[in-house]
C-alpha cells in the first residue's frame, strides 16, 4: 500500500492493485472502432418507426436489435467512464467519456418514437401477442410498465425534441464532478506529527478519526473553507441541476420532481414522506449517541469535527488489503459457498481497482455491465472503515452477478430502490462476525460504536440529505432562487435538527452539501436509508437461521427488474409500502446504543 503522505501517479500503482478494464474493451484503438461501427448501427433504429405496433414479430425484433445495441453502448460507456474516474486528469479518457454521453443521446433520440408508438397498444392486444409470440414474454414488465407511464409520455415530436436535450442535461453533473476531482485541492495540515499532509478526498474520513482532536479541526475547516470560498459557483451548478430536472418534470406532466424520479420505478412517493416521519419520530435516540458521543470523548462542547473519531479505542494495527478481504470471507460466511466463491473470484481476478492516485475520482462504487464482470472502486486507506465499504462495495458487485446469471439483459437492472440493500447486509453480517470474535470489553465497545455509526451515516444522514433534496426542490418549484445562502440555511437548520442540543453545529458545515455527488443525481440517497431498513430484516433472519431466511435472500438477489421492486420485496418477506422495516431498524439502533452505554457508563 502507498505509504507516502504525496498521492502516487496512476502509472506508479502496483497493476495487481487495479482493475483490468481489458474485458469491456481492449484498448482506446478497439474503443475508437467498436464506437464508430455503434454509430452507424444506432442509424437503423429508426426504420423500425411505424412497424412495431403492427405485429408482435416485428416487436419482438425491434425490442431485440434495441437490447444488442444498448448492450454495445453500455460497454463503451462503462470502458470510458471507468478509464475516466481511475484518472480524472487524463484528457483522452475525458473525451471517450463525453463521446459515449453524445451517443446515449443519439441512441435515445433515435428510439424516441418507441415509447409513443407502444403506447398506441391496448392491454387486450399485448396479451394477446404475448399468447402468439411467447418470447415477447421476456419483455412484458418493460411493455407493461410502459403502459403504466402514458400519462407522462409525450406525443412522437415532443419526445423528440425532448431527447435532444440529453446531452446538455449533464451539464451540471459534469461541471459538479470535473471541478470537485480534478480542479479542486485542499491545503495540508499539521498530521500531529510535525509533519504535513494534504487534505484529500480519500483521506478526508480518515483524518477526521483521528484521536488529535486538532488534526480533525484542521481537516474539517480547511475542506470546508475551501468549498466556501467557491460557495457561489457551486451553488450556481446545483440550481442548475435542480433547475434542469424541473424543466423535466414539468414537461412529463408530474406533480414534483420528487415524483417523477420515483415513479420512474413505481413508488408511491408516501415511501419518501413516511421515511422522514419515521427518522424524526427516533430523533431522541439520535440525540441520546450524540450525548453519549461527548461524554465518552471528555469534551465540554461536541463540534461536528468530532462526529467520526470513534469514542471507543481501536488498539488495532493498520489493516493492509489482503487481510481485509480475508475478513469480509469469513464475515460473510452466513451466505453460503456459492456466494464465497464468487467473492473469491472478484478478489482474485482484478475486480478491483484498490487505492487512491492523483487525479483519481472519490469515494467508492461497484459497476456492472451485462456479460461481464462487475468492478470495484475503492480509495483504500487501511482502515475497519474501508473494510466495510470493501464488503459494501462487493455486495453490490454479488447482487449484479446473481441477477445477471437469472435474468435477461431487458430484466437484469435491478432498481435502484433495491440497490442498497445487498450491500448494507453486507456490511451488517460482517459486524456481527466481528461482535462475535471480539475478544475484551474495549474491542466489542469499538464495533458497537462502529455498527452506531454505521446506523448515524446510512439511515439518519441519508435521510437528512433526502429531506434536503425535498426541500430545495421544493423552493426552486415554488420560484425561490437557490442562492449560496439559502442552501447554506437549510442545510444548517437540518443538521441542528439531526443532531440535537447536545451538538455544536459549527458554521462550516452549511457548506457539506456542496461536497455531496449524489445530490447530482436527485431523489436517491434515500435509498440508502431504506435499503439499510431492509437490510436488516434479511440480515436478521439470516443470523437467526429462520426458515426459508437465505432462500429468500437469494432470490431477491436474483430478481432483477422483471418486477416492480416492491412487489419483489413483498414476496421475499419485506413490504416497504409499510414504516415497518425502518420501525424495525431504528429499535435496532436504539438496542446496539443501549448495549454501549452499559459497557462504557
Amino acid at each position: 500500500m502507498p505509504t507516502s503522505t504525496s498521492l502516487p501517479k496512476r502509472s506508479e500503482i502496483n497493476i495487481e492493485n487495479t482493475w483490468d478494464l481489458s474485458p469491456l474493451c481492449p484498448d482506446d484503438e478497439a474503443f475508437k472502432a467498436a464506437f464508430k461501427e455503434a454509430e452507424s448501427q444506432i442509424r437503423r433504429l429508426p426504420s423500425w418507426r411505424g412497424k412495431i405496433h403492427t405485429s408482435p414479430s416485428d416487436l419482438l425484433a425491434y425490442l431485440r436489435e434495441k437490447d444488442r445495441q444498448a448492450l454495445t453502448i453500455d460497454r463503451l460507456y462503462s470502458y470510458a467512464f471507468q478509464s475516466s474516474d481511475q484518472d480524472t486528469g487524463n484528457t483522452a479518457a475525458q473525451s471517450l467519456k463525453n463521446q459515449c454521453l453524445g451517443l446515449y443521446t443519439r441512441f435515445a433520440s433515435a428510439i424516441s418514437w418507441e415509447a409513443p408508438e407502444l403506447l398506441t397498444l391496448t392491454e387486450e392486444t399485448l396479451n394477446r401477442w404475448f399468447s402468439e409470440e411467447t418470447a415477447l414474454e421476456n419483455y412484458r414488465h418493460f411493455l407493461e410498465d410502459t403502459l403504466r407511464q402514458k400519462a407522462h409520455t409525450l406525443s412522437t415530436e415532443e419526445e423528440a425534441l425532448l431527447s435532444l436535450s440529453g446531452d446538455m442535461s449533464y451539464g451540471p453533473q459534469t461541471i459538479f464532478n470535473m471541478f470537485n476531482n480534478a480542479d479542486l485541492h485542499f491545503p495540508s495540515i499539521d498530521d500531529g506529527s510535525g509533519g504535513q499532509v494534504e487534505i484529500t478526498h480519500g483521506r478526508f474520513i480518515s483524518l477526521m478519526e483521528s484521536k488529535n482532536r486538532q488534526v480533525r479541526k484542521d481537516a474539517f475547516t480547511g475542506l470546508y473553507r475551501t468549498y466556501a470560498a467557491f460557495k457561489n459557483t457551486l451553488a450556481a451548478a446545483y440550481s442548475a441541476n435542480v433547475k434542469k430536472e424541473l424543466f423535466y418534470t414539468k414537461a412529463r406532466k408530474y406533480a414534483s420532481t420528487m415524483e417523477a424520479h420515483l415513479d420512474t420505478h413505481n413508488i408511491p412517493t408516501a415511501v419518501y414522506t413516511q421515511l422522514i416521519d419515521t427518522v424524526h419520530a427516533f430523533l431522541p435516540a439520535m440525540y441520546r449517541y450524540v450525548a453519549l458521543r461527548k461524554k465518552l470523548l471528555g469534551v465540554e462542547e461536541l463540534h461536528m469535527y468530532d462526529v467520526y473519531t470513534p469514542i471507543a479505542d481501536d488498539n488495532s494495527p493498520e489493516i493492509p488489503f489482503d487481510k481485509a478481504k480475508q475478513m469480509v470471507l469469513e464475515g460473510l460466511a452466513p451466505l453460503g459457498q456459492d456466494y464465497l466463491d464468487k467473492l473469491q473470484e472478484g478478489f482474485d481476478h482484478r475486480w478491483i481497482d484498490v487505492y487512491e492516485n492523483q487525479g483519481k475520482r472519490s469515494g467508492a462504487y461497484s459497476t456492472c455491465v451485462y456479460g461481464a464482470h462487475p468492478y470495484v472502486l475503492l480509495n483504500y486507506q487501511g482502515n475497519l472503515d474501508n473494510v466495510f465499504t470493501l464488503a459494501h462495495e462487493m455486495g453490490h458487485s454479488l447482487h449484479s452477478c446473481y441477477t445477471n446469471e437469472s435474468q435477461t439483459y431487458i430484466n437484469s437492472e435491478y432498481n435502484i430502490f433495491v440497490a442498497e440493500i445487498a450491500s448494507t447486509c453486507n456490511e451488517y453480517l460482517l459486524i456481527h462476525d466481528l461482535l462475535k470474535k471480539a475478544g475484551s470489553r474495549e474491542e466489542k465497545a469499538y464495533l458497537l460504536n462502529h455498527l452506531l455509526d454505521m446506523f448515524k451515516g446510512t439511515l439518519f444522514r441519508q435521510t437528512m440529505f433526502a429531506e434536503f433534496e425535498k426541500i430545495t426542490h421544493e423552493k426552486e418549484a415554488a420560484g425561490e432562487p437557490l442562492t449560496c445562502d439559502v442552501l447554506c440555511d437549510v442545510y444548517l437548520d437540518l443538521n441542528r435538527l439531526y443532531f440535537g442540543p447536545e451538538m455544536v453545529v459549527d458554521d462550516e458545515i452549511a457548506m457539506e452539501w456542496a461536497r455531496i455527488p449524489h445530490f447530482y443525481t436527485p431523489f436517491y440517497v434515500y435509498q440508502y436509508a431504506t435499503g439499510i431498513s431492509a437490510a436488516i430484516a434479511f440480515g436478521s433472519r439470516i443470523l437467526n437461521e429462520e426458515p426459508e431466511a437465505l432462500e429468500n435472500y437469494k432470490r431477491f438477489l436474483r430478481g432483477g427488474c422483471a418486477m416492480d421492486c416492491m412487489d419483489l420485496l413483498k414476496s421475499c418477506g419485506v413490504d416497504m409500502t409499510s414504516p415497518q422495516p425502518t420501525t424495525a431498524a431504528l429499535k435496532v439502533f436504539e438496542d446496539i446504543l443501549g448495549q454501549l452505554e452499559d459497557i462504557c457508563l
